[in-house]
C-alpha cells in the first residue's frame, strides 16, 4: 500500500526512529500509526536486548543548569566507542536526559537501585491501604501500586517529558537501535538550591523521632 510522507513524519516525530524504519513499520502495520509505533518499539527492545551484554567504556558526562542557576544536573551516559560518543545524535539524547532529570526529578536510574528497605516500607503502606481484601487481590493491588511508585522515582520508567507516552527506557532502546551500540545511563546527580543534603535530612529525621 501507499504510505504518505505525512504519516511517516508523524511516526518519526513520535518515536525518533529513522525515516526508512518508520516507512517499513507503517507498511507492516498496513498504515496503522499505533501498530507501527508498537512494531518500532518492539524492534528497539529486541535490538537493545542483543547488545545489552556489550561493554560500555566510552561516553560523556553532561551538565545542565536550569531556572537561573536554581537547578543543576550532572549525568554520565556510556556507549561502546568514542565514535558514537562524539555523534550528535548521541549527544542530543544525553542533553534530553539532563533536561528530563531537571524537570522530572527521578531518584534512581532503575528499580534495581531502589533500596530494599524503601521498597518494603512502600509495600507496608500499600498493604495497610487495602487491608481486609483477599490475599491474591491484595498482592495484585500492592504490585500495581509499586509499579506506579517505580514509574515516579526511577528514571528509566518515567514518561519522557517531551513525549509522555514514551518511557526513558523506550527512548534509550530507540537510540541503541539507531546508533548500533549498547548505551547505558550509568548515574546522575540533581542539585536544587536549598535542598537538604542526605546527611542533613537523616539528622532531621532522627531528631524528629527523638522528639
Amino acid at each position: 500500500m501507499q504510505i504518505s510522507p505525512k504519516i511517516v513524519k508523524q511516526l518519526r516525530d513520535k518515536t525518533n526512529a529513522g525515516m526508512m524504519d518508520c516507512k517499513r513499520a507503517l507498511a507492516e502495520a498496513q498504515g496503522d500509526l499505533a501498530k507501527a509505533e508498537t512494531i518500532l518499539r518492539t524492534k528497539g527492545i529486541a535490538s537493545a536486548s542483543k547488545k545489552a551484554s556489550r561493554a560500555t567504556k566510552e561516553g560523556i558526562v553532561a551538565s545542565y543548569i536550569h531556572l537561573q542557576g536554581k537547578v543543576g544536573v550532572l549525568v554520565e551516559v556510556n556507549c561502546e566507542t568514542d565514535f558514537v560518543a562524539k555523534n550528535q545524535n548521541f549527544r542530543d539524547f544525553v542533553k534530553d536526559i539532563t533536561l528530563h532529570i531537571a524537570a522530572a526529578h527521578p531518584l534512581y536510574v532503575s528499580r534495581e537501585e531502589v533500596p530494599g528497605s524503601l521498597i518494603e516500607a512502600e509495600r507496608e503502606i500499600y498493604r495497610a491501604q487495602v487491608k481486609g481484601k483477599a490475599d491474591g487481590v491484595m498482592n495484585k493491588i500492592v504490585d500495581g501500586k509499586l509499579d506506579k511508585f517505580y514509574s515516579t522515582v526511577c528514571l528509566l520508567e518515567q514518561g519522557f517529558i517531551k513525549n509522555p507516552d514514551q518511557t526513558i527506557k523506550e527512548l534509550l532502546n530507540t537510540k541503541i537501535a539507531e546508533l548500533g551500540e549498547n548505551i547505558v545511563i550509568r548515574r546522575f546527580t540533581r542539585y536544587l538550591v536549598g535542598e537538604p543534603l542526605a546527611n542533613e535530612a537523616s539528622l532531621a529525621s532522627a531528631e524528629e523521632v527523638a522528639a
